[in-house]
């Protein structure tokens, strides 16, 4: 696969101890779904968590932001989906959508932006090897 835009989804559940007193999704939770839509593309793509790690690299989020739309409720399912965004600089940034699969409706889109750092934190200007080959292998 090359050349076509790299995204990812999974399916989820909104679960009580998600929710406020009011039975709506806790604000910071949206960013809970986006992680597992990382993760969901991270094992799609080969380049999770600890494929980054293998390469004595970690990629801490240093930006996120959410747009809430409409509420997720208690027992309402989703599709969360991850997009790809190709950059030069060396970080990795992720674009989310949130949907209602019993409408589609559109319930949150979000962003993250992560940095490459080594193990000490050192925090890493250049594009690491591993991730220029990544790129050439999936863009």
């Amino acid at each position: 696969m090359s050349g076509g835009e790299l995204t990812a989804s999974i399916e989820l559940r909104v679960r009580f101890s998600e929710v406020d007193s009011m039975e709506v999704v806790w604000h910071g939770n949206y960013l809970h779904y986006f992680e597992e839509a990382r993760e969901a593309f991270g094992r799609k793509y080969g380049i999770g968590y600890t494929d980054v790690k293998g390469q004595a690299h970690q990629v801490p989020v240093v930006h996120s932001e959410v747009a809430y739309k409409r509420p997720l409720r208690y027992g309402d399912e989703m599709r969360v989906e991850a997009r790809f965004e190709n950059s030069p600089a060396a970080k990795i940034i992720f674009h989310y959508s949130i949907f209602r699969l019993e409408d589609n409706a559109l319930m949150a889109t979000g962003k993250t932006i992560q940095v490459f750092t080594d193990f000490s934190g050192e925090l890493q200007l250049v594009l690491p090897l591993f991730f220029e080959q990544w790129k050439a292998k999936w863009l």
